[in-house]
Order: structure tokens, then C-alpha cells, then sequence
């Protein structure tokens, strides 16, 4: 960016005027005043002193009066003089993205308050900028320079004021809503695709720290519209109208959608929406609150020159963006008895993938005490269950489940009650692999169509479904000579699941398994290589589409009204 920047004013003493038209009912004089100035850093003391000093004028009339009442429509003018700030300057990094002899335009970065506060009386924006712009000692109060602030947890554009004339009138156009700015937000869920918030904020009624959408606050307009929208989160363009403290995040948690990383509003605040499905992250990931300002445009004050800027965000901000993103690939291995699908699964443990197997989550859960034991022992008491010290008797188990058994057991009864047990181990195993940042998992099941989990899980969270096959003579020497099955056992097995055929056709990759063990190594390794490459791509079509929106340019110039 250009840089016009004079060498710096002297420090003096200045006059300063404000002027109010009153817009509430009868009310003293410096009480109206003291409110009204608040944010510049003018204590009411202060006000009383300029008063009695004849620096006021009501309807153009001096008066000394600081009890004076006044009422609506009545014009107020306060000169007082400036004491030049007590703020010392601090040397520190300053990303300074333009300025000139009456501004500068900053990307403040996350963690860094704005002004001095009793909370944070040193270390902040304005330190820094006091080193930078020796100029600002000549304005008053502990903000000089300060025309809008940014909570600290909050990146991005700021316009700062390098005159007390550039303060005025920049302040003036941010009160006359002529200044345009515009916030990317990552937020929880997905809002409709854009929308507005028009509620008032004020105090929180009980949290002395929090604003709340209150009755009788400040007027607060903001809109959003939806950049990109993830499976539980969303990037927003939000866009303000007023300049109220903690307005995003507070009109994002109002209407269900806080921000990620918010601690003061993002949890239990005023969040109306019940939690975010198909998020399964059980700790926040962001650091901060996502909020970062992106765009800022206004007319120079002095130049009449259309001023528009764009800040892309931070690291923070797209590390937290890429973890929300990043969705494990669930991935399901199947095939008929014989196919060589726990010996494919094995080759994949081998090279670390992480994998879980129906038939052991079976014999896990039929242990004494765990939930398919209880579950047979409470139904049918000893049938399948002998003592209260021994595990479910799978042989009898597998008898009742055959479709020639005459048990009297009521075979889709006791589906009904084995099935979503097994479904829910595997659901816990997929969310504890996600949490721990694997880019996929891999489960064996031999049913995965018989048993109707694949309509069950169907959309966002369809897995990848990988078939083995075997030429059936093949098959049957296997299972002939590895596992000694009969002729008459392998019908009865076969009779309880689909056909090979049927198998593979609902398959989204069928892998074929009638060679050698080393064959089918190879092509274990090959499949780990390519969901590696899947992760990888997913992740460099992510950062792509993510540099293209936070780069757009800022939109032109318009009324910002």
C-alpha cells in the first residue's frame, strides 16, 4: 500500500467540541453529557468542570449549570480543552497495512486488547501505536487515535485517527453509519443461507461481564451470509450495522448459531438451538472466539478518495476451520465366508490402520456383564446364558439363528435385540478414531447389507463400502481346508446372507482375492496408499476453495447505510 505519511504534530494543548441533540426526556445536564461522552474517555467530572467554566452551550445560550435539566430536540455544544493522553509508548510489531498523514488502516492481531483498561493497563494496540504515531500524545484520554474497537480475542481490520480532526470526523461517519464493515465468523451449525438480526443489546441482566438482547437496549443490526457451509459449522460473511460491544457473537448465539471458541456465549449463554448434529468433537477446537474483521471501506475523510481493504485471517482461523472440516472416512469391509475379508483386515492392522471386526465386537459383548449378555440373559433367561458367571453360549446362539432351526426363538426378534448393540460398539469406534484425528477407520462386517445398517447410516455419514471376492471354487477349498466346514454347513451359512453377486454389486470398490497371500498384500498396501492420497486431496480441495472466499476482494463501494 502507498504510504503518505508527514512527520508527526507537536504535542500541545487543544480544544475539543462536541455537539449533542438531545433524545431522551428531561434529564440533568451533565448527566446527559457524561453518558454521551463515555466513550471518549471524558469522566463526568470533567464535564462538570468544562460547564461551570462556560465551555456549554444549550440552544446556542451559555450555561454554568450542571443541573440544569434539558429535554428532546434541544441543541448542546461542549468545548472543553484536551489534556494530551498519559498513555506511554511501548515498542512492539505493528502490521500496518496503509497510511497517511490523517490515518492508518492495521490488522490487529488475536489476543491484543485495544485501549488500556484497569484490567489491562499496559501492553495493548494503542501503546504500540503512541510509538509508532508520536502525533497521538497530542489527543486526550487513554483511547487517542481509537475511532472503533475490536474485542481482543478478535483479528483483523482497524482504522485508526492520526489527528484530532481525523478522529472527529471518522468518528462522526461511524456514527452516521458510513463506514462499511464486514466480519468472517465461524459459527456452529448452518443458518439459512442469509438472514438478519435486528435486536438490542444491553447489559446482561445477572452476568455483569455479558450483553444480552434486552428490551430496552441499544438499537443492533447485523446480516449474515453463508460463505461455506461445512457438516456442523459454517463460515459467515456477517456484515454490521452498529458498533455495539460483543454484537456478532451475541446476535449469532441468540439466533443458534455461536461462534466456535466463544467461552462466554458459545456454551450455555443464549444459545437457542439444541447441540450441533454430526459434530463429533468432544472439545472446542478453536483457540479464540472465530471472529476476524475482513473487510473495511469508507470515503477518506479529508481526501474524498473511496478507501476498501481486505485482510485474510489468521492461521488460527483456518487451522480451526481445516479440524471442523476434517471428516474421518468410515470405511466398511465385507464379503461371503471364505472371501479372505479377516485376512485383508489383518493386512491393513499391519500398517496401522486403525480397524474393528463385528464377529470380535460379538464375543466382547457376550462376556459376562456386558450389554448382549444382559440383554440374552434378561429375554430368555439360561437359554443362551448358563450362569450368571459364564458368557453367552455362541454355538446355541449361532443353532437358533440358523433358517432351519426349529428352537421356537423368534429369529428377527433376536436380530432385532443383538443388531443395534453391535451397531453402537462400531459407532463408538468410529467417533473415538475421528476424535483422535484419524483420516480413516476401517470396520469388518460380514452382514453389513443383511443387516440393514447400510440404510441406516446413509448421507454425510454413508461409509465407503470395499467388497472381497472370491471365485466360489476357490472359496470353497478354503473353507474346506482351513476351516474344515462341510458342504452341508457352508449351505446353511450361505443361506443366511445375500449371494456374492448381490455383495459386490452394492459395493463402492470390490477387491479381488483369488491369488496368493502375497497378491493379496500388494493390494492391501495399494488401498492403504490410496486412501492416504484421499486425505491428502481432501484436504488441498478444502484450502483451496477456503483461499478463494476469504480472499475475495472487498465489495465496491455502496451507501452504507
Amino acid at each position: 500500500f502507498p504510504s503518505r505519511h508527514t512527520p508527526p504534530l507537536p504535542i500541545f494543548l487543544m480544544t475539543r467540541t462536541y455537539a449533542f441533540t438531545v433524545d431522551v426526556g428531561r434529564v440533568r445536564l451533565d448527566r446527559f453529557l457524561g453518558e454521551a461522552l463515555r466513550e471518549q474517555d471524558v469522566s463526568r467530572e470533567k464535564v462538570k468542570r468544562a460547564i461551570r467554566d462556560g465551555g456549554c452551550l444549550v440552544d446556542r445560550a451559555v450555561c454554568t449549570d450542571v443541573s440544569a435539566k434539558v429535554g428532546a430536540g434541544q441543541s448542546i455544544e461542549l468545548r472543553m480543552e484536551a489534556e494530551p493522553t498519559s498513555v506511554q509508548p511501548e515498542e512492539g510489531e505493528l502490521e500496518i497495512l496503509y497510511q497517511d498523514a490523517w490515518l492508518a488502516v492495521l490488522n490487529k492481531p488475536a489476543g491484543m486488547t485495544v485501549h488500556p483498561a484497569p484490567s489491562c493497563p499496559e501492553g495493548t494496540l494503542v501503546h504500540r501505536l503512541v510509538a509508532r504515531f508520536p502525533s497521538l500524545r497530542a489527543q486526550e484520554g487513554f483511547r487517542p487515535g481509537i475511532v472503533h474497537r475490536l474485542d481482543k480475542d478478535t483479528s483483523g481490520l482497524i482504522c485508526v485517527a492520526l489527528t484530532e480532526e481525523a478522529r472527529m470526523r471518522l468518528s462522526e461517519a461511524f456514527a452516521a453509519r458510513e463506514i462499511r464493515k464486514e466480519y468472517l465468523a465461524l459459527v456452529q451449525g448452518v443458518p439459512a443461507p442469509a438472514g438478519t438480526v435486528d435486536a438490542p443489546l444491553g447489559r446482561h441482566p445477572t452476568v455483569k461481564v455479558k450483553v444480552a438482547v434486552v428490551k430496552n437496549g441499544k438499537e443492533a443490526r447485523s446480516e449474515w451470509r453463508v460463505l461455506y457451509k461445512g457438516q456442523g459449522y459454517s463460515l459467515l460473511g456477517v456484515r454490521i450495522f452498529t458498533g455495539r460491544t460483543h454484537q456478532i457473537r451475541v446476535h449469532m448465539a441468540h439466533v443458534g448459531h455461536p461462534l466456535w471458541g466463544d467461552k462466554l456465549y458459545g456454551r450455555g449463554g443464549q444459545v437457542l438451538a439444541p447441540p450441533v448434529p454430526g459434530v463429533l468433537l468432544k472439545h472446542d477446537p478453536a483457540p479464540r472466539q472465530m471472529l476476524h474483521a475482513w473487510h473495511l471501506s469508507f470515503i477518506h475523510p479529508f481526501t474524498g478518495e473511496k478507501m476498501a481493504f481486505t485482510c485474510p485471517p489468521p492461521e488460527d482461523f483456518v487451522q480451526t476451520a481445516l479440524t471442523l472440516e476434517r471428516h474421518m472416512r468410515r470405511v466398511v469391509v465385507t464379503g461371503v465366508a471364505g472371501s479372505g475379508k479377516s485376512l485383508f483386515m489383518r493386512m491393513l492392522a499391519e500398517e496401522g490402520v486403525p480397524t474393528w471386526s463385528a464377529d470380535a465386537a460379538v464375543i466382547r459383548l457376550y462376556e459376562p456383564g456386558q450389554e448382549a449378555w444382559q440383554a440374552l440373559r434378561l429375554r430368555y433367561g439360561d437359554r443362551f446364558v448358563p450362569d450368571d458367571h459364564s458368557p453367552v453360549d455362541r454355538k446355541a446362539l449361532a443353532a437358533a439363528l440358523l433358517p432351519s432351526a426349529e428352537s421356537g426363538v423368534d429369529v428377527h426378534e433376536l436380530e432385532k435385540l443383538l443388531h443395534p448393540l453391535v451397531l453402537d460398539d462400531l459407532e463408538r469406534f468410529w467417533s473415538e478414531q475421528e476424535e483422535a484425528g484419524q483420516g480413516y477407520a476401517v470396520a469388518e462386517v460380514p452382514l453389513w447389507f443383511e443387516s440393514g445398517w447400510s440404510r441406516r447410516l446413509c448421507g454425510e455419514q454413508r461409509p465407503y463400502v470395499v467388497g472381497i471376492s472370491c471365485e466360489q471354487g476357490e472359496r470353497c477349498r478354503r473353507l474346506l481346508e482351513v476351516r474344515g466346514w462341510s458342504d452341508t454347513l457352508m449351505a446353511r451359512m450361505d443361506g443366511l446372507q445375500w449371494t456374492q453377486e448381490r455383495k459386490m454389486a452394492g459395493c463402492d470398490q470390490v477387491i479381488a482375492n483369488s491369488g496368493t497371500e502375497a497378491e493379496l498384500r500388494d493390494k492391501a498396501r495399494a488401498f492403504v496408499r490410496e486412501m492416504d492420497h484421499w486425505e491428502a486431496e481432501s484436504r488441498a480441495i478444502f484450502l483451496g476453495q477456503w483461499e478463494h472466499l476469504v480472499n475475495e476482494p472487498c465489495p465496491e463501494m455502496d451507501r452504507f447505510a
